[in-house]
């Protein structure tokens, strides 16, 4: 699940531009008239080095539990504004939930995911959605993407509970409604998808044309 950190020094271009383009609109817009409160209420954490508000234990998902990943297994961002998100990556433990959770707490394992949901469809928080989890193995793809865990193995079809299965789509369905991501397989994919990982999950047994009619319906319903 580690990052590939070489390689992106156009894209960091690319962001910085962006910003630059943005902050020298705003300049130009006040030096002929000032603009509205609000609007520089919305754009002054935009600045280079200035981060969204976070709040402490907060999460994205409605009922799900926050629990901190290591910062080591995360790098911290203001996504979608520096990194635009398009994608939700679906990943199996290989093993049980509070390993799970523990393991990406630990500074030394270099990887983590946004979520992780348990068999019964507990759904816990480790990294903000704002933030790039080192989840998939491909340093593009962690920066377009949130990463979602589920307890279990990929080779034990029992891993994968009705419980697990509603929650998770809801859970997907809530991410791809808020930023705007096509609710099919191009942008709802498998950890085996993801370019240069060596990693099959979630594997055989996960009932994709099932988890995409959940997926859809909670989309569709907001439920």
């Amino acid at each position: 699940m580690g990052e590939t950190q070489g390689g992106h020094t156009e894209t960091a271009r690319g962001v910085t531009g962006r910003r630059a383009l943005l902050i020298g609109g705003a300049a130009a817009a006040v030096g002929t008239a000032a603009l509205a409160r609000g609007e520089l209420a919305r754009l002054w954490w935009r600045l280079p080095g200035v981060e969204k508000p976070r709040v402490a234990g907060a999460v994205d998902f409605r009922g799900a539990q926050w629990v901190s990943a290591s910062p080591a297994n995360y790098r911290r961002a203001d996504r979608p504004d520096d990194y635009g998100i398009d994608m939700v990556v679906i990943h199996v433990t290989q093993g049980g939930f509070r390993s799970a959770v523990k393991v990406f707490q630990d500074p030394a394992h270099g990887a983590a995911a946004h979520y992780v949901v348990r068999k019964d469809g507990h759904i816990t928080q480790m990294i903000r959605e704002l933030d790039v989890a080192f989840h998939a193995g491909n340093r593009e793809y962690n920066e377009r993407s949130v990463g979602i865990e589920h307890e279990g193995f990929v080779d034990e079809a029992s891993s994968f509970t009705d419980a697990m299965y509603a929650a998770s789509a809801r859970l997907t369905a809530g991410i791809c409604r808020h930023y705007g991501i096509p609710v099919d397989r191009k942008h709802v994919i498998g950890h085996v998808e993801v370019p240069g990982t060596d990693h099959t999950d979630p594997g055989r047994y996960w009932d994709w044309d099932r988890y995409m009619a959940l997926v859809r319906r909670a989309h569709r319903t907001g439920v």
